[in-house]
């Protein structure tokens, strides 16, 4: 058991624990000491996304780092998969992202990756968590090794060339018109901008952020907004970023969602087609359908299954040799790209699709018909309830009642006091029963 990092970094309501102006103090000392090796001048890069909290978790930070000797870049509002970009570009020992992803506003994080863009493993925040709990007052810098900070400049431009890139040469946007809710999170700026640059005709909106108005009523967990504006001005496709844009739920032209199982199918299908594929298969985690692996499996691909995370759906596919990877909730991993989930680029390789087949997103974007699926999210407040007899019974009877043509996946939340009990089969009376008899089980326990 961690006493800080969850699934994706360190999470919380801000300015209460861990989301602490000393928390965040102490995070960036301990992180400093711990990836910091050599005689070189070290350096970290810090994005952030829109949240009101973001000026005080970055200036704990800043101090925490400087404090050790570690000279900071700031980055100002930024997509989460432009900061590893950058930590890898601007040659820095660590990249920070402060955001909470699709949480709402009163909810900050803090996100790290290491000199190679990719985020730090278990066992590096294991060794972060253990310096947070000792005195480092006498490994603090003195005199002139004390850290600089510094604003960098252009680096949202860096990173849209840096995107543009991948998209192919010999296509383009024209003609294409692009509804794109930025969830008034970090992407505000740069999702429009590189959408426009490459000819499309863009509708931006949720791109006003206040501070307080990051994921609310916008983005990739509320989509109502962008499927209104997608039907008003007769869009060909919407997409819906999330907070900090490391994930994406697209709209097809009749406002239907796209989520991110469907895009790994049509991806799957269309890397296997141009030999693009590192692996004869897909990496995605224990939550997607059932319908996504036997459509991989009809086209002769595996889906390798990992924890919830794309933390965990990276690893895999870096041990194993995959360049595919992804969740249901919209991360897509493009390695030979990105070392992270990133919603922009995902939805410009979607788009290349689109755009080589000439057919409209209804028909590329919807693979297979997914496998009926119940998700419930049960609270508790305290102890272990997974561990009860009566849970652990209700299980085991769930798995016997769907056999072999369903699932069961029942996880703790890594970010909330919840139990996610998840089922899936052919048949969805059964499963919604079999749910609901896990669901009960646990409230009784919890």
């Amino acid at each position: 058991m961690r006493t800080y990092f969850g699934t994706d970094g360190i999470r919380g309501q801000a300015n209460r624990w861990p989301m602490t102006p000393d928390v965040a103090l102490k995070v960036g000392m301990a992180t400093g000491l711990a990836l910091s090796n050599g005689d070189q001048q070290h350096r970290v890069v810090i994005g952030k996304d829109t949240r009101l909290s973001c000026y005080m978790i970055e200036n704990a930070l800043v101090a925490g780092f400087t404090a050790v000797g570690v000279d900071v870049f700031l980055l100002g509002p930024m997509p989460t998969p432009a900061v590893a970009m950058l930590t890898r570009s601007l040659r820095a020992d660590i990249g920070v992202m402060i955001s909470a992803s699709h949480n709402a506003f009163d909810d900050n994080g803090i996100k790290i990756f290491g000199p190679d863009g990719y985020k730090l493993s278990d066992n590096a925040e294991k060794q972060i968590e253990e310096l947070m709990q000792q005195d480092l007052s006498r490994r603090l810098a003195t005199g002139a090794d004390i850290g600089r900070a510094q604003r960098l400049d252009g680096v949202h431009d860096r990173y849209i060339e840096y995107i543009k890139r991948t998209f192919p040469r010999e296509l383009d946007l024209d003609g294409v018109r692009v509804v794109v809710d930025c969830a008034n999170g970090a992407g505000y700026k740069v999702a429009p901008e590189v959408l426009w640059e490459l000819g499309a005709e863009v509708v931006a909106i949720g791109n006003q952020p206040n501070g307080t108005n990051i994921n609310l009523d916008c983005g990739s967990t509320s989509l109502a907004q962008v499927r209104a504006k997608v039907a008003e001005v007769r869009a060909d496709i919407g997409i819906a970023l999330d907070g900090d844009a490391d994930r994406l739920i697209v709209i097809d032209e009749k406002g239907r969602p796209v989520d991110g199982d469907q895009l790994l199918a049509v991806l799957g299908a269309s890397w296997k087609d141009a030999n693009r594929l590192a692996a004869p298969g897909v990496v995605a985690t224990v939550m997607s359908n059932l319908g996504l692996e036997r459509y991989l499996d009809g086209l002769g691909l595996s889906l390798a299954r990992t924890k919830v995370g794309d933390r965990y759906v990276v690893e895999h596919m870096r041990a194993n040799g995959y360049n595919l990877g992804g969740e249901q909730s919209g991360h897509i991993v493009l390695a030979d790209y990105s070392t992270t989930g990133d919603g922009l680029l995902a939805a410009l390789e979607i788009l290349s699709v689109v755009a080589a087949t000439g057919k409209p997103v209804s028909e590329v974007c919807h693979r297979f018909e997914p496998v009926p699926q119940i998700l419930k999210n049960v609270r508790y407040n305290g102890g272990k309830p997974l561990e009860d007899e009566i849970v652990i019974k209700a299980i085991d009877q769930g798995r016997g009642r769907l056999g072999n043509g369903g699932r069961l996946v029942i996880r703790p939340s890594g970010t909330e006091p919840l139990i996610r009990v998840m089922g899936e089969g052919d048949d969805a009376i059964l499963v919604q029963s079999v749910v609901d008899d896990i669901a009960t089980a646990v409230t009784q326990a919890a």
